[in-house]
């Protein structure tokens, strides 16, 4: 029978324009340049030097069930074993409260900004994300070979999936929550500012042109991800396995945290 409503084949679909409007994004303020990741608010600074290089952690507040699972000092003791070479102009340790829809659209361990506006100043950051423990971690039983190997490394790390019918499915458990951001993605995001050092700053000379830099910047930024994960990938694992090694880690948290504060 005929339909005058259905008439036209797009009335009720995207191409219509029909949800347009109020898709799930994450919202910018209007005249604000930053990025979601450096509006922060109710957030405490500390300064930390460690060898001889200063580190400004700031500490964001966390929702009520969401944690930091990593302290300041649990924090600096890692970085105390990552060559001092290795840090370059790197400052600033982010320990940041996302929004609720980011953690749905845009849901990461951490990471790294190469360059990060805080209090008017830029230095390139290293964020870790507090982490929502009433949520769950999915992971699809559907992987590419890559996902194989961060399912075997969160395995690793203690998570306790269960197989469900389409999913491996694992509770947030603050012990294995700061496994994998203090002893992996930690040095990761280490790992990636390394990799940006060695193809950007470190052929470089006080002397050249600038636009011999900028050409390096361009060569790095267009690397496939594949590439540049890999790198980060071996140089968080060669660390972990020297403090394995040296029984410098695992070692037990350095201060409990209480109403979601980071001590």
């Amino acid at each position: 029978m005929y339909n005058p409503i259905r008439r036209n084949r797009n009335i009720g679909t995207d191409n219509q324009g029909f949800g347009r409007n109020n898709q799930l994004v994450i919202s910018s303020p209007y005249g604000d340049l930053k990025s979601f990741y450096e509006r922060l608010v109710n957030y405490r600074k500390e300064s930390r030097v460690i060898n001889g290089h200063e580190f400004i952690f700031v500490v964001e507040e966390t929702r009520e069930n969401s944690i930091h699972s990593c302290s300041i000092n649990d924090i600096t003791k890692i970085i105390e074993y990552i060559p001092s070479k290795d840090y370059g102009d790197l400052k600033l340790i982010i320990l940041r409260q996302p929004k609720r829809k980011e953690e749905i659209l845009s849901p990461v361990w951490g990471r790294l900004i190469y360059s990060y506006e805080f209090e008017n100043d830029y230095f390139p950051a290293v964020i870790l994300d507090a982490i929502d423990t009433e949520k769950k971690l999915f992971w699809p039983k559907k992987q590419t070979i890559e996902d194989q190997k961060e399912f075997e490394r969160l395995k690793a790390d203690g998570h306790p999936f269960i197989e469900t019918k389409r999913n491996f499915i694992a509770e947030f458990k603050p012990e294995f929550i700061r496994n994998t951001q203090l002893y992996r993605t930690l040095p990761h995001e280490f790992g990636h500012y390394v990799h940006y050092l060695e193809v950007v700053e470190k052929p470089g000379n006080d002397e050249e042109d600038y636009d011999e830099k900028e050409k390096r910047m361009d060569l790095y930024f267009s690397l496939p991800k594949s590439e540049k994960e890999t790198f980060a990938h071996k140089y968080a694992d060669t660390l972990k396995t020297k403090l394995i090694d040296k029984n410098i880690i695992p070692f037990e948290p350095e201060h409990k945290l209480q109403s979601g504060l980071v001590l």
